[in-house]
């Protein structure tokens, strides 16, 4: 029996904003951990040796539109950005979740998961409560009324929470045709989506801007800054990110 390699290039395809690489390696100092690592172009996307923010987004999110809408079975979520799985785990994960849409514009990234190459993905893709739609979340975001929305089969459909992890943060984006959406005008398109009294939770890789809390309050009460810190093995210190919780009135 082949001992695995230790670095590994799962999945390579080139794509409207740039090269994607699915690579998986082991690392010797951290007791031979087996990573799985997301790169687009230049930026590196995801990597599997830490996830606590993705999670905590999930965890956050639906915690927040629970409080609502409490009941098992009773919220309907989007997902901006499937990545790794670890947002859309949290999410099904939580008792409250009925149905998920984890909208990604890669569709590489979905077949990932379809084919089981990514250690999450088996188990999301057999889950019925997950469906998994290839679009752009921006695009669909800002969709008028009557528009395709997350939902392709119901263009108008509402729900009670939208989980957002794409971007590094709303002033680091992937690309700049983005930017749009962090602004109230965009913020307002989104929240056409939403129940009255759900939720939109967004990662950041910054620690909180004032000037996205602003535009977040122009359109949404109750919104939250929740610091999530969680330890870097590789730069041997801790680190936070930012998951921005807003309700919809």
């Amino acid at each position: 029996m082949h001992p695995k390699p230790r670095f590994e290039e799962l999945d390579y395809q080139k794509t409207e904003l740039g090269e994607l690489i699915l690579r998986r390696r082991t690392i010797l100092s951290l007791e031979n951990r087996e990573v799985y690592e997301i790169i687009l172009g230049e930026a590196f996307l995801m990597t599997s040796l830490f996830t606590e923010v993705e999670t905590a987004l999930g965890s956050l999110g639906m915690a927040a539109a629970a409080k609502h809408f409490p009941g098992d079975g009773a919220l309907d979520v989007v997902v901006g950005g499937l990545g790794l799985g670890h947002t859309v785990r949290a999410a099904l994960d939580h008792p409250g979740t009925r149905s998920l849409i984890a909208v990604d514009f890669l569709k590489p990234v979905i077949k990932w998961h379809q084919q089981g190459l990514v250690p999450l993905g088996a188990g999301l893709s057999a889950d019925p409560r997950c469906r998994f739609v290839h679009a752009d979340f921006f695009a669909c975001a800002l969709a008028a009324d009557g528009e395709p929305g997350f939902d392709p089969e119901t263009p108008d459909r509402k729900f009670h929470a939208i989980l957002l992890d794409i971007d590094h943060s709303p002033a680091n984006l992937l690309h700049d045709r983005h930017a749009e959406f962090y602004r109230p005008e965009g913020l307002r398109r989104l929240a056409r989506k939403i129940h009255p009294g759900g939720v939109f939770a967004l990662w950041s890789d910054d620690p909180p801007a004032e000037d996205f809390t602003s535009a977040l309050h122009e359109i949404f009460v109750g919104c939250e800054s929740h610091i999530v810190s969680f330890f870097n093995p590789l730069q041997d210190r801790d680190s936070e990110s930012t998951v921005y919780i807003a309700r919809l009135k």
